[in-house]
């Protein structure tokens, strides 16, 4: 069989057509996941069903024919599995329990006491790897240590997740303590997802651009570099997507200092920019503006036939510089996968 566009591009090679897959593609801007999720009731019901959550994961590829399929999960069910309370907002998000202290970093769960409550998760993952199409990659993925940290201290996002730098300028020993454990974690998830099936992992750092100068080194660079090597060590064939979102110039180097064999890139820098400074190091995924799926129309074609442009010189992945909205149009994804393919 040949080899699916989406692992050659990951392995460094140039394509004529970059493989596409949209972030948040399998959501709430598609009629069929709305029905589904009623289905399941809530979404932490969705997330933990595997027969329904391999279903929403499956809709856009049957949609679409996206060249990948991304496990249908939430990047905080790792938080909840080591041992914080989740639970949803209905239109406000997430929510957890908070740590506040060093005796809340103590007080989580032993890292092999993660698989009990993600092992529906693993199920999912197993369903995909049988049901998805032959030439359809499927990635599985975790959130960032950093990222993580931020909800299981702040209990939700906003303000630039102030309560996690307040946390680690109060104890800093203790922050790094909880993104140690956070990290160890991760290693076992996505190590778990793998040997279900994933072919690809993905760390999102969703909040990684408010991190500045050592911070950023300390606490979204090294924990991305040891995650992956501990990754690579047990599944040395395993590539890595890794997204720092909104770094800014921490994209540049991003690759060589973590061992990742792709760099996903917001849509707060230009193609331009990140073919010159990023993509020099290998492959880039992104990053169109998700906006271009609400408004369409000429400027959305323009726009991502720019962006394949300007990264025509190496190898590419299609995707957003953010997950799909819930108010995109669905045939907005048709226009933008014809301007892309052709």
């Amino acid at each position: 069989m040949t080899e699916k566009t989406l692992l050659r591009a990951l392995k460094g090679e140039t394509l004529p057509i970059p493989p596409v897959w949209l972030m948040r593609q399998a959501g709430r801007y598609l009629p069929e996941y709305r029905a589904t999720r009623a289905q399941a009731g809530d979404f932490l019901s969705l997330c933990y069903n595997p027969e329904l959550a391999a279903e929403v994961t499956l809709q856009p590829i049957r949609r679409y024919g996206f060249d990948a399929a991304i496990l249908f999960a939430d990047i905080l069910l790792i938080g909840q599995a080591m041992g914080s309370k989740l639970w949803f907002a209905e239109g406000e998000g997430p929510r957890m329990s908070t740590i506040t202290d060093a005796a809340g970093v103590d007080a989580l769960r032993p890292t092999e006491a993660i698989h009990e409550t993600l092992a529906p998760v693993y199920e999912t993952v197993r369903i995909l790897a049988r049901e998805l199409p032959k030439e359809t990659t499927l990635i599985g993925f975790a959130g960032a240590p950093w990222t993580v940290a931020t909800y299981m201290i702040g209990g939700k996002g906003k303000d630039e997740q102030a309560a996690a730098h307040a946390f680690k300028a109060a104890d800093r020993v203790a922050f790094a303590r909880l993104l140690d454990r956070i990290a160890d974690a991760t290693v076992e998830y996505l190590s778990a997802q793998i040997a279900a099936g994933a072919e690809v992992v993905k760390l999102f750092d969703s909040w990684a651009g408010s991190l500045k100068g050592q911070d950023f080194q300390e606490f979204c660079v090294a924990p991305a570099a040891r995650i992956i090597a501990d990754l690579k060590a047990r599944h040395p064939d395993i590539p890595v997507i890794a997204f720092p979102r909104e770094a800014g110039q921490g994209y540049v180097g991003f690759a060589r200092a973590t061992g990742a064999d792709c760099v996903a890139v917001d849509n707060s820098v230009s193609a331009d920019w990140a073919a010159a400074h990023v993509q020099v190091d290998g492959c880039v995924q992104g990053n169109l503006d998700p906006r271009h799926m609400v408004t369409g129309g000429p400027d959305l074609v323009a726009e991502a036939k720019r962006i394949c442009k300007a990264f025509a010189g190496g190898p590419h992945i299609f995707n957003l510089g953010h997950g799909i909205t819930p108010e995109a149009d669905p045939d907005n994804v048709h226009r933008l996968l014809e301007a892309i393919r052709g």
